[in-house]
């Protein structure tokens, strides 16, 4: 047995991600930083970790990677309403400029470097985990009290509503949580397939170790459904 403990429960936690600005990258390297219109298992996964005060690269965190892969995620995309109609979301690029990179002979460049970085702007998500009870229990307590600060993808998108909205035993009662009373097939979402044939898309999202010097993530095969779209 490793250090995290499994049981043979399943629950479902609902997470409410809002703010100005999101970031969920999933394939950005180097000096573009591009962001993807759902947030991303990864993004997800270390947002748990750093409210459970994991360091990169520690033990604890590589156990909590293995126990997550298995968590089954749907993230739904939630319109927010302006003054008179949904806000619509929009992708915006800034510019950053970072010092003592790293050059291809491995040399430190002490010159600034520009980077571009884009951000989701009106956008609000609902994130559905769906697994073991005593892991989603822990990750639950954590959010509630975390031990670093969460963000919404990156350090400059900070969350304007409590991350967690709840843990049920019920898969509807969590879903309740986040779109109310409306079904979930009203809106866009992302989903978790449990065999490939299952999936439209394959994400290199799954998180496989943190470590500043070894970040190393594996496939998330998905499928994307539209508004009324069914399986």
């Amino acid at each position: 047995m490793g250090w995290w403990p499994m049981s043979s429960d399943k629950s479902f936690l609902a997470l409410r991600l809002e703010g100005p600005l999101q970031s969920w990258g999933f394939d950005s390297q180097y000096n573009r930083r591009n962001t993807g219109l759902m947030p991303t298992k990864s993004a997800i996964a270390g947002m748990c970790c750093a409210a459970l005060g994991f360091l990169r690269g520690c033990d604890k965190e590589q156990e909590f990677l293995v126990a997550f892969g298995a968590v089954r995620m749907t993230a739904i995309a939630i319109p927010r309403n302006g003054a008179k109609k949904e806000l619509p979301v929009r992708r915006l690029q800034d510019y950053h400029t970072v010092q003592n990179t790293r050059r291809a002979s491995g040399a430190i460049n002490n010159d600034c470097v520009l980077t571009h970085r884009q951000y989701l702007t009106d956008a609000a998500f609902g994130v559905l985990l769906e697994g073991d009870s005593t892991l989603l229990k822990q990750i639950a307590a954590a959010l509630e009290n975390p031990v670093w600060g969460v963000w919404l993808g990156r350090k400059t998108c900070i969350p304007t509503a409590p991350v967690l909205a709840g843990l049920r035993e019920n898969r509807d009662e969590a879903l309740k949580l986040l779109l109310k009373d409306k079904p979930l097939e009203s809106f866009a979402r992302q989903e978790d397939v449990e065999s490939f044939a299952d999936g439209r898309d394959s994400l290199p999202d799954m998180p496989v170790s943190f470590a500043t010097e070894r970040r190393i993530f594996s496939p998330r095969r998905v499928r994307t459904l539209q508004g009324t779209d069914r399986p």
